[in-house]
């Protein structure tokens, strides 16, 4: 079975969840996670094929190809669980990766390796902005989490705000209406509607 990147489950209890970021910008001991089982059928699936699609394998961090994909509904995944509350920060020490039915490493020792690896230390893994440049560290907890996903939610062309939001939300249904326009012409070409029929006769 080949290595799948990005997922992993909690030390203390076995959860399973989806590393968004390994490190967090000035807090290179807490990586950004989402918990499988506290999402709804649409959305874990959506995300556990994003997961196991290229995209999510290619990419250092979940989280980048996240600020690119969408729900189901049309929102922005990243941007969607952000606003939900479904990313949630833990240790990395308290994650264990998964990457086969086989293989199991601490999360926390990955970054080390890594970090090693590239000559670095572990608060440069974290994320950069659009310069290149590590997020600065935030002074609150909310403001660390609310920066980290801002950071690639910004550049993709997802959605964030509430108007953004509202906007992709009439795009689609805009699209829907016409598609839904579209099927009803084709299904009364190929057998029109008793309705239809008995309008054509009264007149």
């Amino acid at each position: 079975m080949a290595a799948l990147k990005h997922v992993g489950r909690l030390i203390t209890n076995q959860k399973k969840c989806c590393v968004v970021y390994r490190v967090l910008p000035g807090d290179p001991n807490t990586a950004l996670v989402v918990l499988t089982q506290s999402l709804d059928a649409s959305e874990h699936d959506a995300l556990i094929s994003l997961v196991d699609s290229a995209t999510a394998q290619d990419s250092d961090e979940l989280g980048e190809a996240m600020a690119r994909a969408q729900l189901p509904d049309g929102r922005n995944m990243l941007a969607g669980f952000h606003k939900t509350g479904k990313l949630v920060k833990i240790a990395t020490d308290q994650v264990e990766m998964t990457p086969n039915n086989t293989t199991t490493v601490v999360l926390s020792v990955l970054n080390n390796a890594i970090a090693e690896q590239k000559g670095v230390t572990v608060n440069d893994l974290a994320i950069k902005n659009a310069q290149g440049q590590t997020v600065p560290e935030a002074k609150e907890d909310k403001d660390a989490l609310v920066n980290t996903t801002d950071v690639y939610t910004n550049q993709a062309e997802g959605v964030l705000s509430d108007a953004d939001l509202a906007k992709s939300y009439r795009s689609q249904a805009d699209r829907l209406s016409k598609e839904a326009a579209q099927l009803r012409r084709q299904a009364e070409e190929l057998v029109p509607t008793k309705k239809s029929a008995k309008t054509k006769e009264s007149a």
